[in-house]
């Protein structure tokens, strides 16, 4: 371990400073105070799809023996999204294992007109991944096996009900990794990850999936499986496929296979938290950061003193450093320790003489890492135990990106709980969060639409990272220009034409349709 000797505010993390380490999987919030269903009245009116009968049950039976889930206690959590602020009536949950399952149960949906929900992991945050109303669930999660990983070029392929958290146990093995880190990893699976373009922790270092993701395997909405699961990095023959459903949500097709791009196992990594006085600072300390540090530098995080505040509270973590109004959190990650050690130790030294943080502790160890990135990871496990949240996921200019949580504080007074900001800043990504001590239509009335006025002012988008979903689909005008909004529902119309496949998300009630 290196311990800073010229940065006398930065210590080590060690045997002497106790942190507690807790899972960062992303759990599902016990019922908590203000977290209500959705009311009927803010859901889209039912399309005519028809209802299951017993004859659909009797064919979906012949196909799944057991895997067909009627039982309305082992539906409920299906039925209900992560934050329960989403609900739908679905009275049939189907858990295929293969490709050819998937396919036979779409060709029949099709041809009886019966909507169909996919869902993974079921972790998103806007309300993609539950029915609407009584959609027939179609879960991915006994899709999980591995079907090759190849060591040299360090391309996984598998199944899209693989659980994130599995594959990175199973890639570290291998000296491995994925490229990608989210909160709900415990949780959350691949095929999901890809279905929403997830971004998480690392795309500062290893970019979107829309870069790590070769190939994919999908269902489309009659049952046809477009096999586009090429392991090849390069391949320029014709239209790239695979893009129209990375980010879809689940409304062109079900992806039931994916093959991605995995990066080496670094040798060395160190975690840093750090102190700030100003959110000016932390930009300057990211600027320097991003000068000093380079090629190592994997992760840029940061939440505001209010998080801290309800990591406390709420779920009793440590900070282990002193009181500051905003808090970073930067990984490095190489393949060389005493090299790491050297730019790390020379960006502290001029971060802490340059008087932009004030305080600071390094980890690397494994569980002391943990325990740092726990401090980012359960903000939002902290938030749904401090009333009802209303959650904004937005990209700005990174100069602009604190700003919205000033402004939004002063544009509801007291009318809040509370207002927090945290998210990546190496992506531009805010997470905004709101809490009343219940729900709110007139707090919600002066959020919206003052939050995509607001974003669309500063040429952001309303959607950095968690897709529409049901939540979001109207707003997208704030960010899509109706043309290509029209373009994206042709699209639409062309692969699902009866529009089956997760209907009532990603596109807006009054989007234009073909007149075909």
């Amino acid at each position: 371990e290196i311990f800073f000797t010229k940065c006398s505010s930065i210590f080590l993390l060690g045997s002497s400073h106790r942190v507690t380490t807790l899972s960062c999987a992303l759990r599902a919030p016990p019922p908590a105070r203000g977290l209500h269903s959705e009311s009927p009245s803010a859901a889209p009116q039912r399309r005519p799809f028809s209802r299951v009968s017993e004859e659909d049950l009797t064919f979906f039976r012949r196909i799944l023996q057991n895997r067909v889930i009627t039982d309305p206690d082992l539906l409920e959590s299906s039925n209900v999204d992560w934050l329960r602020s989403v609900r739908g009536s679905s009275e049939v949950l189907l858990r295929p294992q293969t490709t050819e399952e998937v396919s036979q149960i779409l060709k029949y949906c099709s041809n009886r007109l019966l909507a169909v929900t996919p869902q993974g992991g079921n972790t998103g945050l806007v309300g993609g991944s539950v029915p609407v109303y009584d959609e027939i669930i179609l879960s991915t999660s006994l899709m999980n096996d591995i079907i090759s990983f190849d060591n040299v070029s360090g391309i996984l392929t598998c199944q899209a009900g693989c659980v994130l958290e599995n594959l990175s146990q199973y890639l570290e093995d291998r000296d491995h990794m994925m490229p990608l880190d989210l909160g709900a990893k415990g949780s959350c699976h691949i095929g999901g990850n890809v279905a929403t373009n997830a971004g998480g922790l690392r795309l500062l270092r290893y970019g979107s999936l829309r870069g790590t993701v070769l190939g994919l395997e999908a269902v489309l909405s009659d049952g046809r499986v477009l096999d586009c699961l090429s392991s090849l990095r390069k391949d320029n023959t014709g239209y790239d496929l695979k893009q129209l459903f990375i980010g879809s949500e689940g409304t062109l097709g079900v992806i039931t296979a994916v093959s991605v791009l995995c990066p080496r196992r670094p040798a060395s990594v160190n975690v840093v938290l750090l102190g700030c006085e100003s959110f000016q600072q932390l930009l300057e300390t990211f600027q320097l950061c991003r000068g000093m540090l380079g090629e190592i530098l994997s992760a840029f995080e940061f939440l505001d003193s209010e998080c801290m505040d309800l990591l406390k509270t709420h779920l009793e973590l440590t900070n282990p450093i002193s009181e500051c109004p905003f808090y970073i959190v930067i990984e490095t990650s190489g393949s060389d320790a005493t090299h790491d050690a050297e730019k790390l130790h020379n960006f502290l030294e001029e971060a802490m003489t340059s008087l932009l943080v004030i305080d600071g502790t390094v980890a690397t160890e494994d569980s002391k890492i943990k325990a740092l990135w726990s401090l980012r990871e359960r903000v939002t496990e902290a938030l749904t135990h401090d009333g009802f949240v209303y959650k904004y996921d937005v990209s700005l200019p990174v100069d602009m990106i604190y700003q919205l949580v000033l402004d939004m504080r002063e544009h509801l007074g007291g009318g809040a709980k509370r207002v927090v900001g945290y998210g990546h800043v190496g992506d531009g990504n805010l997470h905004l969060n709101i809490t009343s001590s219940a729900k709110d239509p007139s707090l919600l009335a002066s959020i919206e639409p003052f939050v995509y006025e607001w974003t669309a002012k500063h040429r952001g988008s309303i959607s950095a990272e968690h897709g529409l979903g049901l939540k979001k689909r109207n707003y997208i005008y704030y960010s899509k220009h109706r043309e290509a909004v029209s373009l994206m529902s042709k699209i639409k119309d062309m692969l699902d034409p009866k529009g089956i496949l997760n209907p009532y998300k990603t596109l807006p009630d009054t989007s234009p349709r073909s007149s075909n």
